[in-house]
Parts: C-alpha cells; structure tokens; sequence
C-alpha cells in the first residue's frame, strides 16, 4: 500500500501546507522513514509526531520540515505546535475511524510540514496544522479529489504563493 495526500488551511504566516504519504513499514514508505530519520540533513530535521513527551502517536508518523531550521524560534514553531498538531490529527484519525486501528502497527506516515518563518502565532500553527493533516489523511484514503474535479477547477483556482 501506498497512498497520499495533500491540503493547505488557514492564511497568513500561519498557513498550514501538509503533503503525506502513508504506506506500508515493509515497503517503500517504510524504507524512506527509516532513511530520513538516519540521513539526516542540516536544517531540516525529521522528527516523530508526539502526543507528549514519551508518548509518540500511532501510526508512527514523521514529520519533515520544508523550511530549513535556523534558529531556536523556527525549532520551537516545528517541535512545539506543529508537531501536537499532526500528532493528535493522526492520533483522531484513528479513534474516528479514518485509520483502521487493525493497521496502526503495520503503517507509517511521513509528513511534510511548511512552517512560514514569519509564522508567530503558535495556536494557529497548531489548528491550521491540525486541520491540514487531517483533511490530508481523509483525502489519502479516499482518493480526493477525483481528477474530473482537478480538471474542472484546474483553471479557476488561484495558487496560495503564486497568483
């Protein structure tokens, strides 16, 4: 198994942008978590979504940041708010039914994170980005959108960076 998705929330600084993947720990998914987190590249650190301390969520699920860490408020922004959000988004998805639980110990997920460096207001980094992860995972597991509907739009819509 291998599926993905994508959602943007919110506005401002404190937009939330998430892609993920999901996939099986045997497989290719699996084989991209383990290297992202023994590769580990300056400045952009992957680490574990967590409840709290010692308490990572299941699925295991990895956050990857897009924007390169710099200094101790760009950490404190990633490893604070964001990284509660996709922790409880997952941790929900699968107390609601979106993640099977009979899969949570087969699985992970890894999770791009877009953090604005200018992003200054931590509640909102953790609602757009509780929103995002798990509007992400919805649309992982039910194929969303379709493509007629990408193709209708594709046209219309605006791109959040770039007009």
């Amino acid at each position: 198994m291998y599926i993905n998705g994508e959602a943007l929330v919110g506005d401002g600084n404190e937009v939330a942008h998430i892609d993920l993947l999901i996939g099986d720990k045997e497989g290719p998914i699996g084989q991209a978590f383990a290297n992202a987190l023994v590769n580990q590249v300056e400045r952009h650190t992957p680490l574990f979504a967590v409840v709290a301390p010692n308490l990572m969520c299941k699925p295991v699920t990895m956050l990857l940041p897009k924007v390169s860490i710099k200094d101790l408020d760009d950490a404190t922004r990633i490893f604070g708010p964001a990284q509660k959000a996709v922790a409880m988004a997952v941790s929900d998805c699968v107390e609601d039914g979106t993640i099977m639980k009979e899969m949570v110990e087969d699985i992970c997920i890894l999770c791009g994170v877009f953090i604005h460096p200018q992003a200054e207001d931590p509640d909102k980094i953790y609602q757009y980005n509780y929103e995002a992860t798990k509007l992400a995972i919805k649309r992982a597991f039910v194929d969303e959108p379709p493509i007629d509907e990408i193709l209708a739009k594709k046209d219309s819509l605006k791109h959040p960076f770039y007009k």
